[in-house]
């Protein structure tokens, strides 16, 4: 693709950004080109139609970008170019609220500052090293199972008792329990509780479904969803039949979990357009995403979903600093409560 061509299809992918309509030679050449005539410019066009850059949604109507315009688009800049817009209104959010009113706000202000939706998939516990363990008792047949990492967080969730059990012996499950896990890695105590050592031990055949309960929160996912509603905003969405299965998908979160938990796997920055999303509900749409550390590894990831029509330097760039400042929030955790909902 010569300079011509490059320049054409970037005003175009622009135009289109700011309009949502198809853009034609006159208006090209009218704000961005008025050394070149619409015939060239509409040649331009063609030769980038035919090169898979551009549609031409109607006989007659002007063209509008391809998904391989688009990724032409986000490859032509670095992936850390500071946006050259003002900062967005709304400030990142603090942990004065906890990690889980954290990790909740920092999605919303994704959502707030780039109005699309914004995604947060927290940081599992099966990343840390259990610490220990207590079992506080709440009533004959339930217990507050309290969970200390290495990280310093604190995990609290009620748990059934089955069978029901004084509250001595909550306790004292509590201690062999801490006994026992403390200092293990989530992924060892899953292979533990799989294939114990000796089926007939006494903390299995008398706590097993506590043990159950316990290693279930710990290998749990927590997915922060704000802002579905924002892609209602988007023209593309306007069609109640295309844009039903994405909303359900933003509320039955367990397939976007999964999502998220796959591009987590690679450290930095991700941009999915269109076809390149695996999920036919999200076809229609870019999916953003940064990862996030917690002593240098990577622990969870965060984004924004908006359609394909994107100013994407502007998203980009909020995305990648919300996930260097909540990096840089983490590093500064010494203890805190977590409370995966």
């Amino acid at each position: 693709m010569d300079a011509r061509h490059r320049d054409v299809l970037i005003a175009i992918i622009r135009e289109y950004v700011d309009s949502a309509e198809p853009v034609g030679s006159r208006v090209l050449a009218k704000r961005h080109f008025p050394s070149l005539s619409p015939a060239t410019i509409r040649n331009v066009m063609a030769d980038l139609e035919e090169m898979g850059y551009l549609a031409q949604p109607h006989t007659s109507a002007g063209r509008v970008p391809t998904d391989a315009a688009y990724r032409f688009y986000v490859n032509s800049f670095p992936p850390s170019q500071a946006s050259e817009a003002p900062p967005a209104a709304g400030s990142m959010p603090t942990r004065h609220s906890g990690i889980d009113g954290f990790m909740e706000g920092t999605s919303s202000h994704l959502s707030v500052v780039t109005r699309l939706t914004g995604l947060l998939l927290a940081p599992p516990l099966k990343h840390t090293t259990l610490v220990r363990v207590e079992l506080i008792p709440l009533e004959e047949d339930r217990a507050l199972a309290v969970l200390v990492t290495d990280a310093g967080w604190v995990t609290a969730r009620a748990v059934t008792l089955e069978p029901p059990l004084p509250a001595d012996e909550a306790r004292a499950i509590g201690r062999e329990l801490s006994r026992r896990f403390g200092g293990r890695t989530v992924e060892q105590i899953v292979d533990m509780e799989s294939a114990p050592s000796d089926p007939l031990d006494a903390l299995h055949t008398r706590a097993r479904a506590v043990t159950d309960q316990i290693v279930a929160l710990l290998n749990g996912r927590t997915l922060y969803v704000s802002g579905a509603i924002n892609m209602l905003d988007h023209p593309e969405f306007w069609d109640i039949e295309t844009t039903r299965d994405l909303l359900r998908t933003f509320e039955q979160k367990e397939r976007l979990a999964d999502l998220m938990t796959t591009l987590a796997k690679a450290e930095g920055l991700r941009v999915m357009i269109g076809e390149e999303n695996p999920y036919a509900e999200m076809r229609e749409c870019t999916l953003i995403t940064s990862t996030y550390l917690y002593h240098d590894q990577v622990v969870g990831i965060l984004g924004v979903v908006g359609p394909r029509r994107l100013p994407y330097p502007d998203v980009i760039s909020v995305v990648n600093d919300t996930a260097r400042h909540v990096t840089e929030a983490l590093s500064r955790v010494r203890q805190d409560l977590y409370l995966p909902s």
